[in-house]
Parts: C-alpha cells; structure tokens; sequence
C-alpha cells in the first residue's frame, strides 16, 4: 500500500502513475484507453490528470462502470468525468461512455461490449474504487450478474449488475478486462476504507481484484 499524509499528494502521485502508462502505451501503439472510476474520491486526482501534458487527442476515456441514468444526472458517473477530467489539456481526449439510449443495461450491453471491444485494449491504465462494503466497480456482494461479472462466459467486457446496495441498475466492465490492464491502481482514502483492507474476506468483491498478480498498486491517504 502506498500511504499519502493527504488526499492531493495522493492525486499527484496517482496521476503521475497514470500519466507514465498512458505515454507508454502511446509510444507503443500510438493511442491508448484509460479506465476511471465515479464518485467523489477521485475528483483531486482528475484535476491533476488533466493538467497533464499527455497527447490527449491518442487518449480515449471511460468508465469502470456507471448506473443506468442519463448522463445528466447527478448519479451519472459520465457526467461526473466530463466535468472534472475531460477539461483543459485533456478537453481533447475521447469518451466512451458506458449508457446508451436502451431503456435497460440489458437491453443497451451488446452494443457496449462492442464499443468497448473497439478501443485499444489492453487499457493502459485502469483506477478502480471501493466502498466500505467491498464492492468496487460494480461488483456488488449479493448481485445478480456477480459471477458472470467477475468470471465472464465467452470472454464478455461488459456485464449488467442489480443489487439492492447498487440503487439503480448499472452497467460494469467485467473483471479480465480491468485486470489485464497495463497498470491498475486500487485508490482509496479514509480509515473506513482501510479497515476494510485489513480485514477483507473472501466475500467481499475487493478481493477478486487484490488476488491478481501482480498486485495492484493501492494508493491510500486519510
């Protein structure tokens, strides 16, 4: 776990990682994806990632995951990233949303999973979340599709999930997509969340993903 004494060296830190990933794989291949997550942790951390001279114009950006809601909700995870990241240096970058015009994930998955099937994957860079519940994407304990998300039949990149903690519907990356990423940071902050890493179980989705080798990078900060 890397340990920061506040949420913005944490950003900078994170968005340092970040950044290496995104001009690696730009310098490889010539464009790259990024994979973010929602809510209001990360928001320092999208602030310095955007002042961040990357060729943005090469990046594509989406989400881990999303609730099924227009993305002028302010439940939208898209919303949220359009805001916060998708401004100054990085205005240029692509997005790919996660919620289309179906009136359900189920109905709008397909055409995802092939959207998501289009950019250049591996991602090159995937930051994931959690809550104190042990979910992160969203891989909820108790959800519907919670297998199949994080073990896929025939290779899926996206699944739907319901769960009674999840509110509304979502739509989620699967599992071995996210991991297959070049780089995968786990940002955390708050001792709730750290007392949930320390006392992890095997029932709590968090530990799929903190199974994988190599490990992924945990950023934590108070």
């Amino acid at each position: 776990m890397k340990i920061f004494p506040s949420s913005d060296a944490l950003a900078v830190a994170l968005a340092d990682a970040v950044t290496t990933a995104l001009q690696a794989r730009i310098t490889s291949d010539g464009a790259a994806a990024l994979a973010v997550s929602g809510g209001t942790t990360p928001l320092r951390f999208f602030k310095q990632l955007a002042s961040r001279d990357v060729n943005w114009a090469a990046v594509t950006v989406t989400l881990v995951d999303d609730r099924w809601v227009p993305a002028g909700s302010p439940r939208s995870n898209e919303a949220l990233v359009r805001q916060h990241l998708l401004q100054g240096k990085a205005a240029v970058a692509r997005f790919l949303p996660l919620v289309n015009g179906a009136a359900t994930p189920e109905a709008g998955r397909d055409a995802i999973d092939r959207a998501i099937a289009g950019l250049s994957l591996p991602f090159a860079a995937v930051v994931l979340g959690m809550g104190t519940d042990g979910h992160t994407a969203s891989f909820f304990p108790g959800g519907d599709r919670l297998a199949e998300a994080l073990a896929p039949v025939h290779g899926a990149l996206v699944e739907t999930m319901r769960a009674e903690a999840a509110i509304e519907p979502r739509i989620t990356l699967t599992l071995p997509v996210l991991l297959a990423a070049d780089y995968v940071a786990l940002h955390i902050e708050g001792e709730a969340k750290r007392r949930v890493l320390e006392n992890l179980s095997d029932t709590m989705p968090v530990a799929a993903v903190l199974a994988h080798q190599p490990v992924p990078d945990i950023f934590w900060s108070p």
